[in-house]
């Protein structure tokens, strides 16, 4: 079965508007043939003249006079779903948004987002997942719609990303440990118990090759997949937990935390997300209100920012 040409639905709603050749001509920029040459096609398309000489004019057919209204019609409707859209109607949109998060961020900056979420689209969800790896395929496949991390190099090349803060890392221990007296040397922080944290299972990160650096080596006691089982750790133990700023302020609650002896590279903590949602009018309302909260200082942030080196 052919597929008809939607353009002549267009033309012919032109045509029965004007009345004329000529005029329809003139109205879609087409020259008298081309348009004598589109009418032709809607003759053979519809079986039926639609327009027929009547003296020096063009009379529409009963049958063209039954399809004004029905073309007239179809042609609007098009154009309204090829026109952007202008306007979001938060309170009536339905709707569930699934944001993959890198760990502490939900409890960090997702009570300020549903919040927001909540008081402006009532109907609006927010699903929180887990961030095992940066592999970009539930981004692609539509089973993530926002996704928040540092972009590396598994990060697939079409992916939309726009930074959202800047983070480093510090070091936290429970309060009473030895660390949390005195002053922070290398030497000092080198000689505790450390927790790694790394969902790979390596051993081996930015603040060793700092201290490798300096002719020192920390001891890795136990290494853990997450910041949140690393604090948990260090909470109950005399062990070092050196975790994200940023991202652990509601974590870190009545631990001791200081900044890193070492030189160690800040973070960019980014959102992610897949070009087809890039003009989806909810997804942007969506994407400002994260960029929004997270350009804001949380008063557990304020309170470390600054630490005594």
């Amino acid at each position: 079965m052919s597929i008809p040409d939607f353009n002549l639905l267009i033309t012919l709603d032109v045509l029965l508007a004007e009345g004329s050749v000529a005029r329809a001509a003139r109205r879609l920029r087409l020259s008298p043939s081309a348009m004598s040459r589109a009418l032709a096609r809607l003759r053979e398309t519809t079986g039926d003249p639609l327009l027929v000489r009547a003296g020096r004019g063009l009379v529409a057919t009963p049958r063209a006079l039954e399809l004004r209204e029905q073309v007239s019609r179809l042609v609007q409707e098009g154009k309204a779903v090829l026109r952007p859209a202008e306007k979001l109607d938060l309170k009536q949109l339905v709707r569930t948004f699934t944001l993959r998060t890198s760990e502490g961020f939900v409890e960090n900056f997702g009570p300020q987002l549903i919040a927001r979420v909540s008081s402006e689209a009532p109907g609006v969800r927010l699903r929180f997942m887990q961030k095992p790896n940066k592999d970009s395929t539930p981004l692609r496949d539509g089973s993530v719609d926002l996704e928040t991390g540092v972009i590396g190099m598994e990060t697939s090349p079409e992916i939309r990303t726009q930074a959202l803060f800047r983070d480093r890392f510090i070091g936290v221990v429970r309060i009473g440990h030895p660390l949390s007296r005195g002053k922070m040397t290398p030497v000092r922080y080198a000689s505790g118990e450390h927790i790694y944290v790394s969902r790979r299972g390596t051993v081996q990160g930015p603040m060793d090759e700092a201290l490798q650096s300096l002719g020192l080596k920390r001891e890795l006691v136990t290494v853990v997949d997450g910041f949140s089982t690393a604090l948990a750790l260090a909470r109950a133990s005399d062990l070092i937990a050196s975790v994200p700023e940023r991202h652990t302020g509601i974590l870190r609650t009545g631990m001791h935390s200081f900044a890193l002896p070492v030189a160690v590279s800040e973070l960019t903590i980014s959102m992610l997300w897949h070009p087809r949602l890039d003009a989806d009018l909810a997804h942007r309302w969506l994407r400002g209100h994260l960029r929004d909260i997270c350009a804001r200082l949380p008063e557990s942030i304020r309170q470390t920012t600054n630490l005594e080196q």
